[in-house]
């Protein structure tokens, strides 16, 4: 998002209901901010927040300022702060009351009437999932998500979780759909704002180079990680409920699955772009054994040492029962069913409280013959590895063997490391940035749609079945600060293959 070719969006007003929440303080403030620093907002530009608390506009104001000192990316400086604090205010309202829609409605229409929100509205839903479809139908019933004209737009974003289960997922979309057309719900994945997430796409298909070999014929194996080095920190009563395989795989994995898999779309229209990647969430594939899943594994962390902090087992954290049987590791291995990855394996493995904060994807090529080596030291050939880093430090490696200096053939790995830093002039922002700004653009593009929600909830659907019917089923400890239990190893040794192992 270079703010010398950016155009600022359409002018419009944004809701964000949890305005005094933790995400609306460190991600979408800091992030409008940011976008305001860039010119990326009309002069029309609003934000209402809407929360519990009691607070007058000027009390909202100072907040955000205080917030934005220590979560913006950018500067607070004065000149910017007097363009965007003006253009702050703030509703106190109930979210389970209809007068709080209709005072909403009465706002909204008075700013419009005074020069405020002229045209487009964005409700951005920062809440706890339960409470979603009721502000979706509050709103629908005060007439405030209807469109009236190609700019006068009605736009909702969702925060994850999209659901508990597949059956749950389809009634919130079921609901949202009698109130919304599709083309009106933005479901957010906050990894799609990442760069390196949006230059997978660029990478694969602006380069001759790569996408000849990106196939079956040449790919050995494909490792997504995403590791934490924290626990579940305060969240403990949520993500007891959740778990690593909701909280994780089937959302944000199984996206850069998607986005690694897909096939060229015919343009980057919205629509196009997910038509793809919902094919490979279609085309996944487990293993069974014994009518059961299998090439899975689940983990729990205990009691371990980080660096020289003690830290304790996942059952002793705060909110978490003492006989909890919920994952905070998973890893899997899937197939994807087509022509383009027939018999490719992708490993697939998260988790909390590992050594790093990491989330990468690993593409190994298969290995070159040994044959024109066989009368020089050469022992064995190392494969040839691509790494696309996503967070923290994004970037991308690519692995290769070369001649070692000397009278002897003898070969060592290389690397050809590229980092975004070194190349690029990336202004810091908070990941949200760009899908905000898409969001105001009608651009969908990077937003989950319907279909790609159930999909892949119906491939773990298996699984979460299995798990209810035995809810300590293979479940296995890892301490603290290692890469997870020995069985996620075993998981690839079966394959005569091993995780990779990032450098520290």
């Amino acid at each position: 998002m270079d703010s010398q070719t950016l155009d600022a969006a359409d002018p419009c007003t944004a809701v964000i209901f949890g305005a005094t929440g933790d995400l609306a303080k460190r991600k979408l403030l800091p992030a409008l901010f940011n976008l305001a620093s860039r010119r990326a907002l009309a002069d029309g530009f609003q934000v209402v927040g809407v929360g519990r608390r009691p607070m007058s506009d000027e009390e909202y104001r100072e907040k955000v300022r205080q917030d934005l000192a220590r979560f913006s990316p950018v500067p607070v400086d004065d000149a910017l702060w007097a363009w965007f604090a003006p253009r702050l205010s703030y509703a106190h309202e109930a979210l389970d009351s209809p007068g709080s829609y209709a005072s909403l409605a009465a706002r909204l229409s008075g700013e419009a009437r005074t020069g405020g929100p002229p045209h487009g509205c964005l409700y951005y839903l920062a809440t706890p999932p339960d409470v979603m479809s009721g502000i979706v139908a509050g709103l629908a019933d005060a007439s405030l998500l209807r469109e009236t004209s190609p700019h006068a737009w009605r736009r909702v974003i969702l925060e994850k979780p999209f659901g508990h289960d597949l059956a749950s997922a389809r009634a919130l979309n079921a609901h949202v759909g009698r109130h919304l057309a599709e083309s009106q719900v933005y479901r957010i994945d906050h990894y799609l704002g990442k760069e390196t997430v949006q230059n997978l796409m660029a990478f694969r298909f602006a380069n001759g180079i790569f996408e000849p070999v990106w196939n079956r014929r040449y790919v050995d194996q494909v490792q997504i990680t995403v590791a934490e080095t924290v626990g579940v920190e305060d969240r403990g009563g949520y993500y007891d409920t959740a778990g690593a395989l909701r909280d994780m795989v089937q959302n944000h994995m199984f996206q850069l699955l998607a986005l690694t898999a897909m096939e060229p779309p015919i343009s980057f229209n919205a629509d196009a772009v997910r038509d793809e990647r919902v094919k490979v969430l279609q085309a996944i594939r487990l293993a069974e054994r014994d009518g059961r899943p299998d090439g899975l594994v689940r983990g729990q962390y205990t009691a371990g040492p980080i660096g020289d902090t003690a830290v304790r087992s996942y059952r002793d954290e705060a909110s978490v029962p003492k006989d909890s049987a919920t994952e905070t590791y998973f890893a899997m291995r899937l197939t994807v069913d087509n022509w383009r990855w027939a018999d490719v394996p992708f490993y697939l493995r998260t988790g909390k409280r590992l050594p790093r904060r990491l989330t990468e994807i690993a593409v190994q090529f298969r290995s070159a013959p040994l044959r024109l080596f066989r009368d020089t030291p050469v022992e064995c050939l190392s494969p040839n590895q691509l790494v696309i880093r996503i967070q923290p430090d994004e970037g991308i490696s690519l692995q290769f063997q070369a001649k070692v200096p000397g009278q002897q053939v003898r070969l060592g790995v290389v690397n050809m490391d590229f980092s975004y830093v070194d190349y690029f002039d990336h202004a810091p922002d908070t990941g949200y940035e760009t899908l905000l700004y898409d969001c105001m653009t009608g651009d969908q593009t990077l937003f989950l749609r319907a279909d790609m929600v159930e999909t892949g909830w119906a491939v773990v659907a298996p699984v979460l079945d299995a798990v209810t019917r035995e809810p300590g089923l293979a479940l296995h400890d890892y301490q603290a600060a290692s890469w997870g239990p020995a069985e996620a190893d075993a998981l690839l040794a079966r394959d005569g293959r091993a995780w990779r192992r990032p450098d520290p």
